[in-house]
């Protein structure tokens, strides 16, 4: 079979005037269909929204969760491979001649304040303080939770769901938008990448359909970020005194935002994103990513001053190492949980013989990765509560592949979800500001330097709230409170009242920055993928849409059933974006080492402008 160049043409219809002038109307008009949607289904009925994208986020995460685990450890593999891969390695995101635009710090900035930056803000402390207290290890009784002897199974957790894979899920969509745009200057859009399996077939329907599914999957993990960056700004408006109205007290007590805060602060982060995403990504972007960066830096500098250092720096080395050790199993690991039926029959006689409502009502506690031994046998049935200890302990521990499974579907799999859909967001981005990059560098530069800095933000934060926890000094007020406030009340404890209350200012004015250096990217790329990968400005009214869309994704969602109901779409938005994310890498692989066979025959491998009609007809 002959060797053919590679397809360096895929021409992408748009409007030539009105409204949607150089968009592609099947992809921006579905898109904004399916999101506008899904805004007025969430606030017109948001009792049915919650009840029907519950039953389907079960569903996906019993169905598929196989597949999320797998898919992730794909992208960790293929990572380094190409990074290893000789002829891969040392291939550049354009032309042999093509230099990086933006400096190592920039660069660095920009990636990191998109990727992560809001999230890391409150899972620093929270993640790793939840792990302490549960996880595989306690639930099957290795471990007890909350203990010295736990701290290193919280880090190992804690840099799995935050380290390699999220970033490889991002490097991959961005190492494949680079290289098929830049290299053979294809349109800077998802359907792109796939150009050798599908060749010009992605100029139609084919096409569309993995834009569409690219924009979705952005929208909704752009808004599961932005609710948890939401969650904590009102907290932070909260503790330097902008009042009781931001939250509203429920029945037990439990203090939820109110309405009115999350509208409030919607509008704060979307109005200044909308200004920053007119503004452009070499302007606005920037110079956000840069201040979040400085202060990014100064926060943590304020940590390793005067946050329990030697036990952070401990945490970080040897969670790193236990990490790394750890990767082999965690990374291929599904827990796959018995029905209550199989569970039922290996039960003792003495439990089988329970009214069959006690029965089923044991079971399903014995299933929950929510608590202990101590706290089932405390919840049991009056009934189930006279069996012998021997018989509640044999009844929990016959479901502890399901509290595994509860537990690994709750974050594992979430977080899986949670950076596939991130990926369009961030791998558009990131390939935006990578051109000239070597394959190697990039790699190097997109998954280990970021994932690196992720370990220290939680060894040094999250490893000084363990501290105050496992000392007494905090007794409690860390642990106790929020998760969206563990990091403020953190610094209560450790600061005077006045110095709290400046640092918790700095906090949420770093919080803003990465909400909105978050947000008005995440409107640049939507544009970018609706306008066939047309990188110029966009007018005023798409951008204002995409801005406005967000915002009422988010506060529509949390108002319909709090970050639980983000949650449950982001999961279910990221499966169909999960395998477009397979299919880009196996391109990249088939492009590669198509390319190394053009190369032994002569032909060009870049895109160049023709002079003349081609001899041969393009294909991969």
């Amino acid at each position: 079979m002959p060797v053919k160049p590679p397809v360096t043409d895929l021409p992408i219809k748009v409007a030539e005037s009105g409204f949607y002038r150089g968009f592609t109307k099947d992809v921006a008009i579905t898109g904004k269909l399916l999101v506008g949607g899904l805004i007025l289904w969430a606030i017109a009925f948001p009792d049915q929204a919650a009840s029907v994208l519950g039953s389907l986020n079960t569903i996906i995460l019993a169905t598929f969760n196989y597949w999320y685990v797998y898919v992730m450890a794909f992208f960790v593999i293929l990572c380094f491979a190409l990074a290893l891969w000789p002829t891969a390695g040392k291939l550049r995101l354009g032309h042999d001649d093509d230099r990086p635009e933006f400096s190592n710090f920039s660069w660095f900035s920009m990636m990191f304040g998109a990727g992560i930056g809001i999230g890391m803000l409150t899972f620093a402390t929270a993640e790793p303080m939840y792990h302490w207290g549960a996880n595989p290890a306690t639930i099957t009784g290795e471990l007890e939770g909350s203990t010295a002897g736990n701290v290193r199974e919280a880090y190992i957790w804690s840099f799995t769901h935050w380290g390699l894979a999220a970033w490889a899920s991002y490097a991959i969509v961005g190492l494949a938008l680079g290289f098929f745009a830049y290299r053979r200057g294809l349109p800077l859009t998802i359907r792109s990448a796939l150009t050798p399996l599908f060749g010009e077939k992605l100029s139609g329907p084919i096409g569309h359909v993995v834009d569409i599914v690219a924009v979705v999957a952005t929208v909704l993990g752009v808004s599961q970020t932005l609710g948890f960056g939401v969650e904590q700004f009102l907290s932070g408006l909260s503790r330097i005194g902008f009042g009781d109205w931001l939250f509203t007290t429920t029945a037990d007590g439990s203090q939820t935002s109110s309405t009115l805060g999350i509208i409030f602060a919607l509008a704060v982060i979307m109005g200044a994103s909308t200004l920053s995403a007119l503004s452009g990504v070499g302007k606005g972007i920037k110079w956000l990513s840069n201040i979040n960066m400085g202060l990014s830096f100064f926060v943590l500098i304020f940590f390793l001053i005067f946050g329990s250092t030697f036990f952070g720096l401990q945490a970080l080395f040897v969670g790193m190492w236990d990490y790394l050790v750890s990767i082999p199993g965690n990374i291929f690991t599904v827990w796959v949980g018995s029905s209550t039926e199989a569970i039922v029959a290996s039960l003792p006689a003495t439990v089988q013989s329970l009214p069959a409502e006690d029965l089923t009502a044991m079971v399903e506690a014995a299933k929950s990765p929510w608590g202990t031994l101590a706290s089932f046998t405390e919840g049991l049935p009056a009934s189930a509560a006279a069996l012998p200890a021997g018989d509640i302990a044999a009844t929990y521990a016959a479901a502890t592949e399901n509290r595994l499974s509860g537990w690994q579907g709750a974050w594992t799999i979430f977080y899986w979800a949670w950076w596939i859909a991130f990926a369009p967001f961030v791998g558009v981005f990131l390939a935006r500001i990578s051109k000239g990059r070597t394959i190697r560098e990039y790699v190097l530069g997109a998954l280990i330097i970021p994932a690196i800095m992720c370990f220290v933000w939680f060894a040094m934060v999250g490893g000084t709230a363990i501290d105050l926890e496992l000392s007494g000094v905090a007794d409690g007020a860390i642990q106790g409170a929020g998760q969206s406030d563990q990091l403020f009340a953190m610094l209560a404890v450790i600061l005077s009242e006045g110095l709290a209350y400046v640092m918790s200012i700095l906090i949420v004015i770093l919080l803003l920055t990465y909400l909105v250096t978050s947000a008005d990217s995440a409107v640049l790329i939507i544009n970018t993928i609706n306008a066939a990968g047309d990188e110029g400005p966009k007018a005023r009214p798409h951008i204002l849409f995409w801005g406005a869309a967000l915002a009422f994704v988010v506060g529509g969602l949390i108002i319909a059933g709090g970050l639980g109901a983000i949650q449950t779409a982001m999961v279910i938005g990221a499966l169909p974006f999960s395998l477009v994310m397979v299919l880009m890498g196996l391109s990249l692989i088939k492009a590669i080492w198509k390319d190394g066979q053009r190369l032994k025959h002569g032909l060009e491998t870049t895109h160049v402008e023709p002079t003349s009609a081609p001899d041969a007809t393009p294909a991969e």
